[in-house]
């Protein structure tokens, strides 16, 4: 068992989560100019991994470049981890691994809180991977509470990288937010992951 056994309905009454389902919860989240080089990136990247159609190929050659980008926005003052394994409380399926991970730390050597974001991968199935998404918000705020470093709100994304969809975990209130932002308004995904990372969001 780990992440990836939760369903939604299983990670909410797993771990008694108060579900809010919402609209626009984002919207107000203010587009970030983005680089040329991620335009140029994305261009040449988005046709190509939708062509190859798998989680790989999306997680590589899409999500990971944008991801890159909000940690260049922040002078590399964030830290980014891909794949890496998050095992956090075995007893309660928190094991496993995490596609993504954004830490407010610099720190690149070594996973350290506090952790503010998880970001799952998903080949065309959002829906299908909230469930997952939750459980390692969850893990990451456990992650935090052990590391004495707590941050108030924890952030999720579930994405196929051509759509993205944003979560919050604040206390016991997980707010899913209903719309999907595609790659196309990647300067208004790019806004809301700033916004996670300034924990504006």
């Amino acid at each position: 068992m780990a992440y990836n056994s939760f369903t939604l309905k299983k990670a909410v009454t797993s771990f008694n989560l108060d579900l809010q389902e919402t609209e626009r919860t984002f919207a107000g989240r203010a587009a970030v100019p983005i680089s040329r080089h991620l335009v140029e990136t994305l261009a040449e990247n988005v046709p190509l991994a939708l062509a190859m159609n798998t989680e790989k190929a999306r997680s590589e050659l899409i999500i990971a470049n944008v991801l890159l980008e909000v940690r260049r926005i922040f002078e590399r003052r964030i830290s980014l981890f891909s794949g890496i394994e998050f095992n956090v409380d075995r007893a309660n399926n928190l094991n496993g691994f995490c596609d993504f991970i954004i830490g407010l730390s610099p720190r690149q050597l070594i996973l350290a809180a506090p952790v503010i974001a998880i970001v799952e991968a998903k080949n065309e199935k959002i829906l299908a991977g909230l469930g997952q998404c939750i459980a390692e918000m969850v893990a990451a705020r456990k992650f935090n509470q052990q590391e004495n470093s707590v941050v108030e709100r924890i952030y999720g994304v579930v994405t196929s990288g051509n759509f993205w969809r944003f979560l919050k975990l604040e206390n016991e209130t997980l707010t899913v937010d209903l719309d999907d932002y595609h790659i196309d308004q990647v300067e208004k995904i790019v806004g809301v992951l700033c916004a996670m990372v300034r924990q504006e969001a």
